[in-house]
């Protein structure tokens, strides 16, 4: 079965740095797209970024533009989110997807937090 596990959330300074992985596994990890999502506490849920299967295809919520970047290693079936000049409203559980439009499989999601 599909499952997607996110690592390396943590807490952070404002104006650091954090990096994300999703390890996928349970289907072919190189044919669908991928994206980040995260929600704040009391707060929607918040499309991050988005990538297309062969990375053409790449994009950006306007509050993270500039400063955070979205990767995946189709060898390791790893999905990234490099996040630099972290803000405190960064904060939140993130989370990464399968899909682009529609999403049908989901991470446990990691905490990020920024003060």
């Amino acid at each position: 079965h599909v499952q997607l596990v996110e690592s390396g959330g943590g807490s952070v300074q404002a104006g650091g740095s954090l990096r994300l992985s999703c390890a996928a596994s349970g289907y072919t990890y190189n044919r669908n797209c991928m994206a980040w999502f995260r929600q704040a506490p009391g707060k929607e849920r918040e499309g991050v970024a988005r990538i297309a299967t062969g990375s053409g295809s790449i994009y950006y919520a306007d509050s993270v533009k500039g400063r955070f970047t979205i990767s995946r290693d189709n060898a390791k079936s790893t999905l990234y989110l490099q996040m630099n000049s972290l803000k405190t409203e960064d904060t939140a559980v993130y989370y990464c997807a399968r899909g682009w439009a529609d999403f049908d499989n989901w991470g446990q999601g990691t905490q990020v937090t920024v003060s």
